[in-house]
C-alpha cells in the first residue's frame, strides 16, 4: 500500500450534476437509500453542492451549472444517454434495492443476476438517466487474482 492518499472513509467520491438536484436528492435517498450529509443551497434556492452518504461511501452532486467543472460535464440526455463513468454501490441485499428500483419505475439496463466472479447485482438508470450499478460483490474482500 502506498502513502499517497489520506486516511478517511472513502478516497474516491463520484460527482454528478442533475438538472433538478433537489428532486434528485429526495429520489436518491428514497429509492437508492442514500442519506443526506450536507446540502448547500445558492441564493436562487438551487443546490450548489450536496453530499450524500451510503455506508462508508459518498457522492457529491449539484445542479448543472456553468463554471470550470460544469463546462466539462454533460448530462446523459445531451449525449444520447451515454455515460463516461458509472458508480458501483456495494449493498448487503441487491434484491431489496432492485425491488425498490423496479417499484420506482427505473429503467433496468441489466436485470439482477448472480455474477460469475461472485456476488449478485444489477444496473439501472436514475430519474435523470445516470447509470448506476448495485451489487453484493465487494472487491475489497474478494481474493486476489
Amino acid at each position: 500500500m502506498n502513502d499517497r492518499h489520506t486516511t478517511t472513509n472513502a478516497t474516491i467520491i463520484p460527482c454528478l450534476y442533475y438538472r433538478d438536484a433537489s428532486k434528485a436528492i429526495d429520489w436518491l435517498c428514497d429509492v437508492f437509500g442514500f442519506e443526506r450529509k450536507a446540502v448547500y443551497k445558492n441564493d436562487a434556492g438551487g443546490v450548489m453542492h450536496a453530499e450524500l452518504t451510503f455506508g462508508a461511501g459518498m457522492i457529491m452532486l449539484g445542479d448543472n451549472r456553468e463554471g470550470p467543472f460544469g463546462r466539462l460535464m454533460k448530462h446523459p440526455s445531451e449525449i444520447d444517454g451515454c455515460e463516461t463513468q458509472a458508480p458501483y454501490v456495494i449493498v448487503a441485499d441487491a434484491d431489496e434495492i432492485y425491488a425498490r428500483v423496479e417499484q420506482a419505475g427505473c429503467q433496468i439496463l441489466v436485470p439482477i443476476k448472480d455474477e460469475s466472479y461472485g456476488g449478485r447485482g444489477f444496473m439501472c438508470r436514475d430519474l435523470e438517466g445516470h447509470v448506476w450499478s448495485f451489487g453484493t460483490y465487494d472487491p475489497w474482500n474478494a481474493p486476489a487474482m
